[in-house]
């Protein structure tokens, strides 16, 4: 099935029975031209159910479709050479001083056709589809130049299509500062607000926009000219926040009503309370944090206490966290950083849904909703967090369509 275009997988229109929700209860669904049409428990099907088509789930788990949000899946060349480095004893901001970091990549995907790059990015979304993704993020930012930046985004927006995935695009043009503007970062900014954002914009590659905010990358200040410029067009913003040090890059962008702060590893009390307040999700990357042999866990105690969503991300790169699978993701957000079983779930779906402000329309199982959904075959919630190596996936429906496995 999998090898089939998008286009020609089966329906997933019709009655779904055999189906368990997260608390272990009998659920039943129907859908109807790719959407969810009702849901409830299988004694309270509508007599007009009897007549469709039916999908008998086995007893399967059902989950909504999984959303990874937030990514930089496009990009040309990897970086298994600075993660010996790191190895060896280079901190990040070493190996960035000496050439490698994102200015590595950037080279490597400036070289790359875009064709190039679909190929890759294709490979690198097949085993998160296959996993249950729906929904993920696609960011730019390895290019730092406008028609680099345009062949990352191009190319996003033709995953979309060709893998039948809700794909929501972000500008990342503050991501690093490219080598041809080395010490002129306030001009390279200029150019990302001035020319790149309004010209990538204009030509609808782009659903949000982020900023790098960080000692290594861009100032507060800078920051905020960024977002100013979003604003202007009308275009949500986030931040990879706090991720080094505390920047106070999340009070500014709660100021700025962001969808969502990431990282956060370094997120202070008056950060919390100005996420709290504007509703802003915050997005934990354990990859990251893993890869990079962190010690500084994000401050979930206090997100917890203030009542701040919090999300779950692959944040796959080539450079801090080449991960493929959002399930262990939920397993590192779980053994390293405290969360709940629950907290976990909640964090691949509902909040990860509310940061790519896809809230009305993901994350949740409820009828008038694109059928996405998971089958899983395992006996309880807990084990999507407590394997790992394992992809318990039963059945996958996206977009109405039947795209992974089978019944």
């Amino acid at each position: 099935m999998t090898a089939l275009p998008f286009s020609q997988r089966p329906s997933a229109d019709g009655l779904w029975t055999g189906l368990r929700d997260s608390d272990g209860q009998p659920l039943a669904l129907t859908v109807a031209d790719g959407r969810i049409a009702w849901l409830g428990a299988p004694e309270a099907l509508p007599a007009e159910a009897g007549a469709l088509p039916r999908h008998d789930g086995g007893g399967a788990l059902v989950t909504p479709g999984l959303v990874d949000c937030h990514t930089h899946l496009v990009y040309g060349g990897q970086r298994a050479n600075e993660f010996a480095m790191r190895l060896a004893g280079a901190s990040y901001e070493e190996v960035a001083r000496v050439g490698g970091g994102i200015v590595a990549t950037v080279r490597a995907t400036r070289e790359a056709s875009e064709d190039d790059l679909f190929g890759a990015a294709s490979a690198r979304l097949a085993p998160l589809l296959a996993e249950g993704v729906c929904a993920i993020e696609i960011k730019s930012g390895y290019g730092l130049a406008l028609e680099h930046e345009r062949k990352q985004l191009r190319v996003a927006r033709r995953l979309a299509a060709a893998h039948g995935v809700t794909v929501r695009t972000t500008f990342l043009g503050a991501h690093a500062l490219p080598p041809e503007y080395a010490g002129r970062s306030s001009d390279y900014i200029d150019l990302v607000c001035r020319e790149m954002l309004p010209a990538l914009h204009a030509e609808g590659l782009v659903d949000a926009v982020d900023v790098f905010c960080e000692r290594i990358a861009f100032s507060l200040e800078e920051t905020e000219r960024v977002f100013q410029a979003a604003q202007a067009l009308g275009l949500p913003v986030k931040l990879h926040a706090e991720q080094l040090s505390d920047m106070g890059g999340a009070a500014l962008a709660a100021r700025y009503g962001a969808l969502s702060c990431d990282h956060i590893e370094h997120l202070s009390p008056a950060g919390i309370a100005a996420m709290a307040q504007s509703g802003t999700v915050a997005v934990l990357l354990p990859g990251a944090y893993y890869t990079l042999r962190d010690t500084q866990r994000p401050p979930i105690d206090g997100l917890r206490a203030a009542g701040v969503p919090m999300a779950v991300s692959t944040d796959h790169n080539p450079g801090t966290s080449p991960c493929l699978s959002l399930l262990l993701m939920m397993n590192m957000a779980c053994t390293l950083f405290r969360l709940t079983v629950p907290e976990a779930l909640a964090g691949v779906t509902t909040h990860a849904a509310r940061a790519l402000g896809l809230a009305a329309t993901h994350g949740e199982l409820a009828v008038g909703r694109a059928a996405d959904f998971v089958l899983w075959n395992v006996q309880e919630a807990a084990e999507l967090a407590y394997w790992f190596g394992q992809r318990p996936v039963r059945c996958v429906v996206r977009q109405g369509r039947i795209a992974e496995g089978a019944l």
